[in-house]
């Protein structure tokens, strides 16, 4: 859907732009070293913007200090006192994430918004299901998709009414349904650039589910122009599940997609491992292949004859498994058949071949 474009950093969100992803630290903002590692390997995943919690002075600080030495774009998330949203700023933070009903006064938030304005800095105003007005709430008896929505539009017509609309606007629940029926109300009452997500969404086995149905749905509508996966697990693990939930709807290209099929009675190799031990060996052939600016490499591990050979065909590269045996496809032409225990070596070298012909070409 259409939003207006804000910058934040050296990144643009919104206006039709590709997908923002973005993460959050988890190590304590206070530890210079820890924040500085856990940022490098973020961006190292592909990570876009990174999030950074400042509850305190002495975490502004470290802020300010890490910001030097940093290029991807920090967020400073601010809750409760909105002095740390003006150190922040002050900081270098190239926006700031605010929830402007638990920041207080209006005199304070315009506050945040000044220091904001002078710097041309984005707000972020953040609303999630467990911080909504106690008005809302009465109003609605309770959380509702439409009480997040009128929250939110509440906090962006505040800060608006202050004559700043450098602004995103995220609206998160824990429940997947209203979440996306939220967003829907949310996407046709304002054209501010929209930060989706499920919030607390759990585990990695839960929550990639979770994240997977409710980012998903609302990315197909058009709804989003910046994502966080929220996973109680390594941050990284956030990075790399939102790229593949990008790649899954066709707005993100990788280097390598992989293709596999689920088995059945007829499958006699072990495809399984077969695919896992294929999938590992390729992660260094798709960085690669990323750093050289190619994209779209098809490979298919298939299991038997029945879809094996037509699928592998249709792959640029390719295995069908037979009985203790397989064939190796490559640009659509059967071009050896290997024992079964050869054929993650014979696949690997064939790629790899293939890679180095790209070297030789440029």
């Amino acid at each position: 859907m259409k939003t207006r474009q804000v910058r934040c950093g050296d990144v643009i969100i919104g206006g039709g732009n590709p997908i923002v992803v973005q993460s959050m630290t988890n190590v304590d903002s206070r530890n210079e070293k820890l924040l500085l590692e856990q940022i490098s390997r973020l961006t190292d995943a592909g990570c876009q913007i990174v999030r950074i919690a400042v509850p305190d002075m002495e975490a502004a600080d470290v802020l300010a200090r890490v910001k030097k030495q940093v290029k991807v774009p920090l967020v400073a998330d601010i809750h409760f006192d909105y002095r740390l949203a003006i150190e922040s700023i002050k900081a270098g933070a190239d926006k700031i994430r605010i929830n402007p009903g638990n920041i207080g006064s209006i005199e304070r938030i315009k506050a945040v918004v000044d220091a904001a304005k002078e710097r041309n800095v984005p707000i972020r105003v953040g609303v999630n299901s467990g911080s909504l007005e106690k008005d809302i709430l009465n109003k609605y008896g309770g959380v509702t998709a439409e009480g997040l929505a009128e929250s939110a539009l509440r906090n962006l017509k505040c800060i608006e009414d202050m004559d700043y609309g450098n602004l995103v606007v995220s609206i998160k629940s824990s429940d997947v349904v209203m979440n996306y029926e939220a967003h829907k109300i949310l996407a046709k009452a304002t054209y501010v650039p929209l930060h989706i997500g499920i919030t607390e969404a759990g585990t990695p086995q839960r929550g990639k589910i979770k994240s997977a149905i409710g980012l998903g749905a609302l990315l197909l509508e058009g709804i989003g122009d910046t994502m966080r996966v929220s996973l109680t697990a390594d941050p990284v693990e956030e990075v790399r599940f939102a790229f593949e939930i990008l790649r899954s709807l066709g707005m993100r290209k990788s280097a390598v997609n992989l293709v596999s099929c689920p088995t059945c009675g007829r499958t006699k190799i072990d495809l399984q491992g077969l695919a896992e031990e294929i999938e590992s060996r390729l992660a260094p052939i798709e960085k690669e292949l990323e750093k050289a600016g190619r994209e779209g490499l098809k490979i298919a591990v298939m299991g038997c004859a029945v879809n094996g050979p037509g699928e592998a065909r249709e792959a640029d590269f390719g295995v069908a498994g037979g009985d203790g045996k397989g064939l190796i496809f490559a640009k659509g032409e059967i071009i050896k058949t290997v024992g079964e225990g050869e054929l993650a070596d014979e696949l690997i070298k064939t790629v790899e071949n293939y890679c180095r012909s790209l070297k030789q070409s440029r």
